[in-house]
């Protein structure tokens, strides 16, 4: 077991590991026990009660936090001519057609997002092995396969994220940074929560989500109430 710092133990001691947490309160205790000197990123893990093996369970999705991520994503976009000049009037931070391909063929990766138009989609496809394993491929379903680029490159800069159900059933997602209020965190897993639970296979069985927890980068753990999942917002003082 990696040894703790002083930091990270004096912050633990605040969280009662047998305690499920109402997500407000969760969330005071994330800003409170953030560890790291720079602006943490605040992440909720669900284990889900689905076997992502079916297809018929595989949960994901996107959403567009209310609030933005607290960082502006990096998006390269597969398009060419007019599509192409599309993209970078967007804000996108790279774009090409061949060329870029071979770039991401050889190992680049250094993007959180990645945009591509249907028609490139035949070369895009091989870049699996590469993007796959990171979940960056693009794909119809998240919005990311589309002749819209500049709806999609907006989105994703504004906040958008895209969430995906692991093979051991877990799903992350970040809701900001701990700098952000009580109130735009809030909001902003109030609107992820609500789409992973619109994502509910009919075939899933049993409670949904089964666990969750917040926490922040290199904090610890803060065991949460996923059953308090109507009227969030109700939760903030006036």
């Amino acid at each position: 077991m990696a040894k703790r710092s002083k930091a990270y133990l004096a912050a633990a001691e605040k969280i009662d590991s047998d305690t499920l947490y109402a997500p407000l309160d969760a969330i005071r205790l994330a800003k409170e026990t953030a560890t790291v000197k720079y602006d943490a990123t605040v992440e909720v893990a669900f284990r889900l009660s689905v076997d992502p093996r079916k297809a018929d369970q595989m949960v994901r999705g996107t959403v567009n936090l209310p609030n933005g991520t607290g960082k502006t994503a990096k998006v390269i976009v597969f398009a060419n001519a007019a599509k192409a000049e599309e993209a970078r009037a967007a804000g996108a931070d790279e774009v090409g057609g061949d060329e870029l391909i071979e770039k991401v063929a050889a190992g680049y990766t250094d993007f959180d997002a990645a945009v591509a138009t249907p028609d490139l989609m035949g070369k895009v496809g091989r870049l699996g092995k590469v993007l796959g394993p990171r979940g960056l491929m693009p794909n119809p379903k998240t919005g990311t396969v589309t002749m819209d680029v500049t709806k999609a490159v907006t989105d994703i800069k504004g906040g958008k994220i895209e969430f995906r159900v692991d093979k051991h059933a877990n799903l992350h997602f970040i809701i900001g940074k701990s700098s952000f209020t009580e109130a735009q965190l809030l909001e902003n897993y109030a609107a992820a929560l609500d789409e992973v639970l619109r994502l509910k296979p009919s075939s899933s069985k049993g409670r949904y989500i089964s666990k969750a927890t917040m926490t922040t980068t290199m904090g610890p753990g803060i065991p949460l109430d996923q059953s308090k999942t109507t009227k969030l917002l109700e939760e903030l003082p006036a």
